[in-house]
């Protein structure tokens, strides 16, 4: 029963989202609330929306603060030789541009924080993407397929998970994984080659480059915000940041609120100059962090009534018992849709030790399952419960619905290029 009153909870929230019913956050909200009181947990909604909201206060305080020290660096100008750089690089082609968000992307990542990656790589390249007509959706799905790839890094967070759950390291887990890895990016730069050559015949068609927003190479910043005398400055002060960041030395969020801070005094010792830089990117920074509260919410629900188990298990039910043969190719095709609906804690650490325990029966080695079970990250970044998703869609001006529907096709070929690949490799 419970298991149901999940499916249809997240059926009834996607379809809301994707037909433009309501917003995200409206969604997030509304749609549990309602749900779990007719299911008769109207009473204990409160504290279960509470420790849902406690446990992503702090990444919706780090965003908050992220989009804020990033939107300042814009419109101080420290991207500005970088975007150059590539402009250079790519030219006006649409096909080196789209292979060159995957590549920077990728390396980006390479510190597994989706946050930061969307944030840095949205702000070198939006303007070139804006400036070349280039659909800003193109961006954030290459961005989500390479992310989704390099999310399985041991640092990255499910495959810490699985070896955690699992109690095993990460040369059972993670190593294996690398060649997969490989392929699966490998994929990414063939999909950012296909969109970019669209991109160039649509634009070629046309004659003319669509109207994706404004052209100004520096994002739409004022010229007197600019800060050329202060770029090393502000450089050195990212770069610090960054290894504070890779190193965990402080918490992130922290890092960030202290980073905003001296970068609002070196770069605008008025205070009309810092209240303005607040005031101009409060509204981008409030949007993102009320859906990320929202999401709170929504997962706080569905952990505090049983509702996320039971999904889990259900699913875990349905699978005939004469098929135990093939558990790890069951594990890896289910991990693609769990790893949407769920998050990853309650997946590794509620579903993957069912599974895993299944599997000590059959004679199937944890170690596979759980490789497989991380052939599913592929796509879960994409999924509505991922807070930073939000992050990227704000950041690129595009609607969570059309990413949605954009990216979700690509996604699932992410998937099963990563199993095809895990299952002719002998990695599951």
């Amino acid at each position: 029963m419970l298991s149901l009153v999940g499916f249809s909870m997240i059926a009834i929230f996607m379809v809301l989202i994707m037909k433009k019913k309501l917003t995200p956050l409206t969604a997030l909200v509304i749609v549990p609330v309602v749900i779990a009181t007719l299911a008769g947990f109207g009473p204990e909604l409160g504290t279960m929306m509470k420790d849902g909201v406690k446990e992503i206060a702090f990444t919706g305080v780090m965003l908050i603060f992220a989009i804020l020290y990033f939107s300042l660096m814009i419109d101080a100008g420290l991207f500005e030789p970088l975007v150059n750089l590539i402009l250079k690089g790519v030219g006006n082609n649409p096909i080196k541009t789209t292979i060159g968000t995957a590549i920077l992307t990728t390396l980006v990542s390479l510190d597994g924080d989706g946050s930061s990656t969307y944030l840095i790589v949205v702000a070198a390249l939006l303007p070139l993407y804006k400036k070349q007509g280039l659909n800003p959706l193109v961006l954030t799905c290459i961005i989500m397929l390479a992310g989704g790839i390099m999310n399985i890094l041991p640092w990255g967070g499910p495959t810490a998970r699985v070896m955690s759950s699992l109690k095993l390291g990460h040369a059972e887990i993670f190593v294996p994984m690398i060649p997969i890895m490989a392929v699966g990016i490998a994929w990414v730069l063939v999909v950012a080659y296909i969109l970019g050559y669209s991109e160039k015949k649509r634009i070629a068609k046309e004659g003319k480059f669509l109207d994706y927003g404004e052209r100004d190479i520096l994002g739409d910043g004022e010229a007197e915000m600019r800060r050329p005398k202060l770029i090393w400055v502000n450089f050195a002060l990212t770069l610090v940041l960054l290894g504070i960041m890779i190193f965990d030395v402080i918490p992130l969020g922290i890092a960030f609120i202290i980073a905003f801070c001296i970068a609002s005094v070196i770069n605008y010792p008025k205070l009309k100059d810092q209240q303005k830089i607040i005031s101009k990117h409060a509204g981008n920074a409030l949007s993102v962090a009320g859906m990320i509260f929202g999401a709170g919410v929504f997962t706080g629900i569905l952990n505090g009534t049983g509702i996320m188990q039971a999904m889990g298990n259900s699913v875990i039910q349905v699978v005939p018992s004469s098929w135990g043969g093939a558990l790890n190719t069951i594990t890896a095709i289910f991990s693609v849709p769990l790893t949407f609906f769920l998050t990853n804690d309650a997946y590794y650490f509620g579903i993957l030790p069912v599974i895993t325990a299944t599997g000590e029966q059959l004679g199937v080695a944890a170690d596979v399952l759980g490789r497989a079970s991380l052939v599913g990250q592929a796509s879960h970044l994409l999924s509505p419960l991922v807070p930073s998703t939000y992050l990227l869609v704000s950041l690129a001006g595009v609607e969570f619905s059309d990413h949605l529907k954009y990216t979700l096709k690509w996604a699932i070929g992410s998937s099963i290029i990563m199993l095809l690949s895990a299952l002719m490799l002998g990695v599951i």
